[in-house]
This record gives C-alpha cells, sequence and structure tokens, in this order.
C-alpha cells in the first residue's frame, strides 16, 4: 500500500509557465472548422470579428508549448498552484484498495476551473485594445469567470445566461454582477433571436447554444467589443492544460501514475486539461491510463451523438465545426449540472474520442449526487454538480477494484465546489430530483437540421 499525504504541493516556483497543445502529438490532426456559408476552411479574417488575433493564433498553432505571459502568471498566482489531494477518507469509506487523487480546482475565485482561461482571454483581448466582452454561460461558473477576469483589466462584460440556470442559480448572478458585469437570462429580449423565441415560448428554458447565438449577435455588431468562449475551442483546452501539467508534477512527487482518469465532459474543456498532459505522456510510452470522459445521461453528446460537421450555436451563426452533436437545436433537460448541458463536444475532444485514445460514459444525475453526497461527508469538500459525473465514475471505478482486489490509481479533476449550488442539493435531499431517459427520437428531431455537406 503506498503511504501518500493527503495534500499534495507545489510551490509557485513550480508552476508549470507553458500551456500544452496537443495536437502536433496526435496520430492525426483534428479536421478544421467551416465557414458556415462557403463550407470552406475557415481562415483568421473569418475570425477576427470574434477574437483578438492573439487567440486566433493558439487556436491554429501547430506549436507544442505556448509560453504563458508574465501578466498572466501574475494572476495565476492569485490560487495557483492548485492543491492535489489523496482522497483517503473516502478510500475508507468504499473499503477499496484504489488510490484515488483529484485535482481540485475550487480554489480560484471563481471556485472553478475556468478562470484558467477567462484570464489570459480577457489578458489578450485587453493588449489588442478591445473593451468589452460578451458571453454566455450555463450554470454560471463561466460568466463568474470571465467577469472576475474582465476585472482584473479594467474591461466591461456583458453575459447571457441559460434561462433554466439563471432561476435556479441567483447568487451565480450576484456574483458576475459584483465583479462588474451585467447579466441576462436568455433567450432574452435583446437579440432578435432571442425575441423571436419568446415570442414563441415565453418560458423558455434556454441552451447554451441560444447563449451562444445571443453573445454572438452583440459581439459582432460593436467593433469595441469581442466574444469569449468558456469551453469547446482549441485556445479553452489549450489554456487549461495547466491543470494536467501541475497533477503530472504532483504525482511525480509521490511516485504515483494513473491507471485510469475520469473528467466530466459537457463542453470539453475540464475534461481536456487535465487529460491532455497525460495522453501526451501516454503516446510516449512513459504510462497507460485509461482515459475517460463522463458526461450527463440527459445530454450524453459523445455516447449518443453523431460525429459531423455542425454549428457551435442554435441560430447557425458560428463556424462548422466537426463535433459529436445532438444537433444544434437540441434544447437539453433542465439537469442541475447546466454547464454540462451543452449539444455538441469540444472537436479536439471529439477527435481523440473518434481516435480511440479516450472512451466515454453517460450518467444520470441521481447517481451523481448520491456520490457527491458521500464525498462530501467524507473529503469535507461539496462539488459542483458538474464534477459529480467524475466522482460517480471514479466511486464505480473504486468499487470495481474493491471487487477484483486490484490497486489501481484514480485521478480526476474536481472542477468546482457547489456552495453557490445548494438549490441542486436540496432538490436531491428532498427527493425531488429525477433522472432523465432521453429519448432517441429527441436526438433524431434536433439532428434533422444539421447541414448535410457534400
Amino acid at each position: 500500500m503506498v503511504d501518500t499525504p493527503h495534500q499534495i504541493h507545489l510551490s509557485e516556483a513550480e508552476m508549470p509557465t507553458a500551456w500544452y497543445n496537443v495536437i502536433p502529438d496526435l496520430p492525426s490532426p483534428p479536421p478544421p472548422p467551416l465557414h458556415p456559408g462557403t463550407h470552406e476552411p475557415v481562415g483568421p479574417d473569418d475570425l477576427a470579428p470574434l477574437f483578438p488575433m492573439g487567440l486566433i493564433e493558439q487556436e491554429v498553432t501547430g506549436e507544442r508549448y505556448v509560453d504563458i505571459p508574465g501578466e498572466v502568471l501574475d494572476v495565476y498566482r492569485l490560487w495557483r498552484p492548485s492543491p492535489l489531494f489523496r482522497a483517503h477518507r473516502l478510500e475508507r469509506e468504499l473499503g477499496t484498495p484504489a488510490r484515488i487523487y483529484y485535482k481540485y480546482e475550487g480554489v480560484s475565485p471563481a471556485g472553478s476551473h475556468k478562470p484558467n482561461t477567462s484570464v489570459p482571454q480577457a489578458y489578450y483581448n485587453h493588449a489588442e485594445g478591445i473593451t468589452k466582452l460578451t458571453t454566455e454561460t450555463g450554470a454560471g461558473q463561466w460568466g463568474s469567470a470571465l467577469a472576475f477576469a474582465t476585472a482584473q483589466y479594467g474591461m466591461e462584460c456583458e453575459v447571457w445566461q441559460v434561462a433554466a440556470s439563471y432561476r435556479q442559480k441567483p447568487h451565480r448572478r450576484t456574483m458576475m454582477e459584483l465583479w462588474g458585469a451585467t447579466v441576462h437570462s436568455s433567450p432574452s429580449e435583446l437579440t432578435e433571436y432571442g425575441r423571436s423565441l419568446l415570442a414563441e415560448n415565453p418560458d423558455h428554458t434556454g441552451s447554451l447554444g441560444i447563449a451562444i447565438s445571443e453573445a454572438v449577435a452583440m459581439a459582432v455588431a460593436d467593433p469595441n467589443t469581442r466574444y469569449a468562449l468558456g469551453s469547446v475551442l482549441n485556445h479553452v483546452l489549450l489554456h487549461q492544460t495547466i491543470i494536467g501539467e501541475e497533477a503530472l508534477l504532483q504525482l511525480a512527487k509521490v511516485g504515483e501514475t494513473p491507471d485510469v482518469l475520469v473528467g466530466c465532459t459537457g463542453g470539453g474543456s475540464n475534461f481536456g486539461g487535465l487529460a491532455f498532459p497525460f495522453l501526451r505522456e501516454k503516446l510516449a510510452g512513459k504510462m497507460s491510463p485509461v482515459i475517460r470522459c463522463v458526461e450527463p445521461a440527459a445530454c450524453p453528446s459523445l455516447t449518443k451523438g453523431e460525429y459531423r460537421y455542425d454549428f457551435g450555436d442554435t441560430a447557425g451563426m458560428t463556424p462548422l465545426m466537426k463535433m459529436h452533436t445532438l444537433g444544434h437545436g437540441f434544447i437539453p433537460e433542465p439537469i442541475h449540472a447546466g454547464g454540462l448541458r451543452y449539444h455538441g463536444m469540444s472537436p479536439l475532444v471529439s477527435h481523440v474520442y473518434e481516435s480511440g485514445l479516450a472512451e466515454a460514459i453517460a450518467i444520470g444525475q441521481r447517481e451523481c449526487f448520491a456520490g457527491a453526497l458521500t464525498f462530501a461527508r467524507t473529503e469535507g469538500i461539496v462539488p459542483a454538480p458538474e464534477p459529480t459525473h467524475a466522482i460517480a465514475a471514479a466511486i464505480r471505478e473504486a468499487l470495481a477494484c474493491k471487487e477484483s482486489g486490484e490497486e489501481k490509481v484514480i485521478l480526476t479533476a474536481l472542477c468546482g465546489h457547489g456552495h453557490l449550488d445548494l438549490a441542486s442539493y436540496e432538490s436531491y435531499l428532498s427527493g425531488a430530483m429525477v433522472d432523465y431517459d432521453l429519448p432517441q427520437g429527441t436526438i433524431d428531431a434536433a439532428m434533422a437540421d444539421v447541414p448535410v455537406l457534400t
């Protein structure tokens, strides 16, 4: 039995100073995004109305490592390096010989992993003279992170929050407003698309795809405004790899390598941030972990979606991306893991999955919250609803080890705390929470509107 401390530290001096780009190490590159009108690969000029050139260059870079600017490292030091914990108490509760480690990103000012990318996104926009950023948010983790980041650079921030989460999580809105952001329920009356949806259904629950459409529409209408995305795109996953790079250094300090790595997946940034540095080591023959995506059963883009070109937003304004999708018009059920309610999966994560380098499972929210309850009562941290999926998968794996007697090392990322998600736990504890059985017909109806490329 390996005896390791509960918390494995890195010093500030040991914090990684470069992000890792997995694309050069993959067996083949991912398919390029396509222009929604011409269906030709998009170029930098096509992306310029949405993103600054510094981020566009990162989106398409072929470099394996990208240096983190000193100004970004200065902000990162408010909470990084983040701790890696050995879940001794959870292991004892489960009676498992497995060793469970979790990288805890809830120590950031916004309470999640999202500032790992919101800070550099705000930095690169500010460096090019942009004064305002628009964005979408589901549960509010990303909106909170961008509000925090724009406050660091004296920028404006306008957020469209999915209506279901806007109603479920009012204190997320308060946090965004505290950092100076303006927050709207989506669909909203502020955009033509939002007004059209509300005219059809005044009680529309919204979706991340709709909120993206609204935020993009407002950004392209103002030359001093750009759009910021909290997941899905290559540069976002690039920024998040500081999670996995730190975890590699921390595990090396105690002489451990993971046998199984599990991460919750909605758009893919948390999963990619943890997994990609370990995938690099696996491809180099230095370790051989099973890498497993865990998604909600109510929004199973990897396990039930199709791998094809689709829009990133509901209105069809974004480039077409080759990804696992449930259809850009898919409206997920209002599950409590609002940050995982997205119709598509990151093109890069989708490509890794299609290449056979990762596997995927889907879990219902009641099993996830049951696992979170066990985790909170042993490890003391109340998880956000999103990483409960990874916790549930880690518990499944640990119980399988109990049956087999295997001493596997399990690694996951606890990507945020649930202090502002207590209504979700109230729903579970009261017995009101239900699992959603997603009918195939719902997926088929949404997929009918996905473009067919010739």
